[in-house]
């Protein structure tokens, strides 16, 4: 049973102050003397999950039970201090929450955190805890990893068991967490996927070329150059072109059938409670009303051509290296019509990993003016392992 217990200062409004959920780390565990935060879509028994949204909240239960993944990292020793701050029942990538505020991004002061798992990556990114539980449905791990500074990895889908979770699309859901080093990520990894993180660099590295033409030049510039030293580490490199057609047309597939998957998910409740939403989220529901089954057929056709390219990719092996962002963290209370291009821009990079489903790892090692860019690799179904193992590689090659 969680007892109440908000242990730390929370001076970058990460956690949620309307849900305090403590839970004591078992002794002894892998895990000892870890500190973690739970994104509030995860259920924590006793205490009812806000999914970043009043109305929400209201109208629903405490928890009976303890999310799985939460129960998990709990059981290896690691204790959980509270929960934090989402965009609206995940549906935003800038983590700019109209009722409980944005929390504050310490590697870019003045800059959002990037969302949906905002509060979780600035509590990592700020020292308030060791790491932080997020998750990723269309970029809601990796963008903030790459916003902060920070590790961030959206697994093989259906990699990580999804119970006590907040659903938003079920094609597309991942759990996912932060960390400010590549070692600590491995010990969070091994914990959750209950094998040991292998020591052993991929057969090759394909680096993205349209991926990185997607990116502001002077991100490119910072980033190319990082690409080509994790290249180096490997077998092998090569560059390849993904889309055929481009990265747009990906990017367009996934927003519509995610967004069906969305809609559907909250439908009943919406139409129960009528609940209050920012701008921006209302008119992401109001896309997915919209949509017409020629539009939703089309889409589908285009993801099962993303998935058959993607699997070209991967016939020989190793990882696909693409930036995480297309830039830094964009400035706090933009403009509606500015954030709604920065997220089309932001899906060009990260619809791959959500249609394909394979996993993805951002990497802080990109800097421009003072600001993190993260920099991703890829990996195929089911080497997670790999991706983290071969991360700490880099990070003690690109630190000597």
């Amino acid at each position: 049973m969680a007892r109440a217990k908000h242990p730390l200062v929370d001076s970058l409004d990460a956690f949620c102050s309307d849900t305090e959920a403590y839970l004591e780390g078992k002794s002894g565990g892998p895990l000892y003397g870890l500190t973690f935060a739970a994104k509030d879509i995860f259920d924590v028994e006793g205490h009812v999950t806000g999914g970043g949204n009043p109305d929400w909240k209201a109208t629903h239960s405490p928890a009976e039970h303890n999310a799985w993944i939460v129960q998990t990292l709990v059981d290896a020793g690691a204790t959980m201090v509270g929960k934090t701050h989402t965009d609206e029942l995940t549906r935003g990538i800038l983590g700019e929450n109209a009722h409980y505020g944005t929390p504050i991004n310490s590697k870019a002061p003045g800059r959002v955190p990037g969302g949906s798992s905002s509060g979780s990556a600035a509590a990592v990114a700020g020292g308030l805890v060791d790491f932080a539980l997020g998750s990723d449905t269309g970029g809601s791990v990796r963008i903030p990893a790459s916003f902060c500074g920070l590790y961030g990895l959206r697994p093989t889908h259906g990699r990580i068991p999804l119970v006590g979770i907040l659903m938003q699309a079920a094609s597309y859901d991942t759990i996912g967490w932060f960390t400010r080093d590549a070692e600590t990520y491995g010990r969070v990894a091994e914990a959750v996927f209950g094998n040991a993180i292998p020591d052993n660099s991929p057969s090759r590295v394909v680096i993205a070329e349209d991926a990185f033409e997607e990116v502001d030049q002077e991100v490119s510039d910072v980033l190319l150059p990082v690409a080509e030293k994790i290249a180096a580490l490997a077998g092998s490199s090569t560059k390849v072109r993904l889309a055929p057609n481009g990265l747009t047309e990906w990017a367009a597939q996934q927003n519509i059938l995610q967004s069906e998957e969305a809609w559907e998910s909250v439908k009943d409740w919406v139409d129960t409670v009528n609940p209050r939403f920012s701008f921006w989220v209302s008119a992401r529901y109001y896309l997915a009303i919209n949509l017409t089954k020629t539009q939703i057929s089309e889409a589908a056709l285009v993801k099962e051509q993303v998935r058959n390219r993607m699997d070209e990719v991967f016939a020989d092996g190793g990882f696909v290296c693409l930036p995480t962002a297309v830039g830094p963290a964009p400035l706090r209370g933009l403009p509606a019509s500015a954030k709604k291009d920065i997220q089309g821009r932001l899906s060009h990079l990260t619809c791959i990993g959500g249609t394909t489903g394979r996993p993805q790892l951002s990497l802080p090692l990109g800097e421009l003016n003072g600001l993190p860019v993260g920099i991703s690799l890829m990996g195929d179904h089911g080497s997670d392992e790999e991706l983290i193992g071969f991360a700490q590689k880099v990070e003690t090659a690109l630190a000597n």
